[in-house]
C-alpha cells in the first residue's frame, strides 16, 4: 500500500496545558533522531532491540509511512508530543492495535525522552488521549502493558485510572528477551464515574 498525503486520515492535533500532540511528520526526523539517540540507554530496557539503521532518515521515512497506513486503516492513532513553550519534541504515544466488532478496544504504547521523564508530560498526554479514544475513536476499552519492574510506568498508568488486570507471560520481546508484562485496562465506564 502506498501512503498518499492527500488520502491521509491523520488524527487531529490535541492541545493540552503544557504540551500538544499531533501525528508524526517527515519533518520531525532530526528532532526525533536526536532525542532517541540521546535517550537510547534510558529507553533500551523497555523497548524491542533497535535495528542497526533505526535512527537513519530512511528508517524514519518507513516508520512515518507505516503510521500513515495504520491511521488510514483506522487501526492506530500515533502522536508525537511537543512542549507548548518551544515546540520541542518530548516523546510519543500511540493508540494502536484497534479492534472493532464486539471488542471496541485498543492498546496504548508510549515513550518519553530521558530529559523529560518524571515531569508529568506523559500523564498529561494520557489525559488528552483517553477522552479522544473514548469519544472520537469511540472505543470501549483501553489496554496498556508494561514490564513488572517498570515502576514509573506502573505509577503512571495507575495515576491515569488504569486498573491492573493480570500478568501476560512471555508477552513481548523487549531488549532482546521475551518478557512478562502486567496488563492494565481502562474502561469507558470507569472514566464516566
Amino acid at each position: 500500500m502506498i501512503a498518499l498525503p492527500f488520502l491521509r486520515s491523520a488524527s487531529p492535533p490535541l492541545q493540552g496545558e503544557r504540551l500538544y500532540m499531533r501525528p508524526p511528520q517527515l519533518s520531525d526526523y532530526r528532532a526525533w533522531a536526536t532525542l532517541r539517540a540521546q535517550s537510547r540507554e534510558f529507553l533500551a530496557p523497555w523497548e524491542p532491540l533497535w535495528a542497526v539503521d533505526d535512527l537513519e532518515r530512511g528508517a524514519f521515512r518507513h516508520r512515518v509511512r507505516h503510521y500513515d497506513e495504520e491511521a488510514a486503516a483506522g487501526t492506530a492513532h500515533p502522536f508525537f508530543l511537543f512542549r507548548n513553550a518551544d515546540s520541542r519534541l518530548l516523546g510519543g504515544i500511540t493508540l494502536g492495535n484497534i479492534r472493532r466488532g464486539v471488542g471496541q478496544n485498543g492498546m496504548i504504547g508510549y515513550w518519553i525522552g530521558e530529559p523529560f521523564a518524571g515531569q508529568g508530560y506523559m500523564h498529561e498526554a494520557l489525559g488528552l488521549l483517553i477522552p479522544y479514544a473514548f469519544t472520537k475513536v469511540r472505543l470501549h476499552r483501553l489496554e496498556a502493558a508494561c514490564i513488572p519492574s517498570n515502576e514509573r510506568s506502573i505509577r503512571l498508568l495507575e495515576k491515569a485510572g488504569f486498573q491492573r488486570e493480570g500478568l501476560l507471560r512471555s508477552y513481548l520481546k523487549i531488549n532482546g528477551m521475551w518478557q512478562d508484562h502486567l496488563l492494565f485496562a481502562l474502561i469507558e465506564d470507569d472514566v464516566r464515574r
